[in-house]
């Protein structure tokens, strides 16, 4: 099959890239490296450095394409408190070019990367793909949404076939954020420096990780899915965050020192996801254990020191 990635010199598309091409497919990526890093990307991948807001030029390369998978997007959430005109600017109108010019080429397969944080506070756990989105506490939140709403309109209104995968808490090797706002990266970095690692809620906040080898596994796994699907892509164990820290101290033989930082506004307290929908319908489910998964993240940082 022959796969357009957007946003493939990021974080979870890259290694999705990888999979792709060892699983036998033709990749192209598309990312305009404002965030990604052409080192990343594998050099199997055809690439074309391009912002989705050239949707005439991106007619030009989806041409012949059989499925995109869409993953460019800003993603810092306080930033889009922030700048919130961005967001929307780059996550959902350029989005929706993507959507048209997939429309004009005849491609219509979409994977599109949402996030858990369209559930806002779970009314119950661990959270099942039809449970009731919360209502939003920041820009990133509403794009996700928004596009979630667009996929399905494309879906009902011209027949695309969509699968929309609802990210839980990502970590692995190759997390490159400039800034990096995620847990598991900035902990390891501190912990390596031997500094105090900023934490929130006394780290009491419960989450679901889930290695990145693992996610872009599922991308592999809905490759062949037609019509309308919609699922969660996490572990279904809950975990403290301040576990994590001690599960990282006991990996490095040392005790790691905490900055507490207090409370934060808009946390949601704990979410973890039920798989069992996407393990039914692709037999998928998730492989590595965070032990192993931490073993492995913490020696790609140690290499980066």
């Amino acid at each position: 099959m022959k796969i357009l990635v957007t946003g493939g010199a990021g974080f979870i598309g890259s290694w999705t890239t990888k999979l792709l091409l060892d699983a036998g497919h033709e990749v192209t990526v598309v990312d305009n490296l404002s965030r990604g890093h052409q080192e990343s990307i594998d050099s199997r991948a055809i690439f074309y450095q391009i912002d989705l807001s050239d949707q005439y030029r991106m007619e030009g390369i989806l041409a012949g394409h059989d499925t995109v998978i869409h993953m460019a997007a800003l993603i810092e959430v306080g930033e889009s408190v922030k700048d919130p005109v961005s967001f929307a600017e780059n996550n959902i109108v350029n989005s929706v070019k993507l959507l048209e010019a997939m429309r004009k080429t005849e491609v219509r397969k979409i994977i599109f990367s949402s996030s858990a944080c369209v559930y806002g506070v779970p009314s119950k756990l661990p959270i099942m793909e039809d449970d009731p989105l919360g209502a939003q506490s920041n820009p990133y939140g509403i794009t996700k949404l928004t596009m979630e709403q667009f996929c399905t309109l494309y879906h009902n209104l011209y027949s695309f076939d969509c699968t929309i995968l609802r990210y839980f808490n990502p970590y692995g090797p190759g997390e490159l954020h400039q800034p990096e706002t995620h847990a598991i990266p900035n902990f390891i970095k501190s912990a390596l420096a031997k500094e105090p690692i900023p934490l929130y809620w006394k780290g009491e906040g419960i989450r679901d990780f889930i290695y990145i080898e693992d996610l872009a596994l599922a991308h592999v796994a809905v490759i062949n899915l037609t019509g309308l699907h919609i699922f969660n892509v996490g572990t279904e164990k809950g975990i403290k965050v301040m576990d994590i820290i001690n599960k990282i101290s006991d990996i490095l033989g040392y005790k790691v020192e905490v900055n507490d930082l207090g409370e934060r506004a808009g946390d949601v307290m704990a979410n973890y996801a039920s798989f069992a929908k996407i393990k039914k319908e692709v037999s998928w489910e998730p492989k590595v254990s965070l032990e192993e998964g931490l073993k492995r993240t913490i020696e790609f940082f140690r290499q980066k020191v």
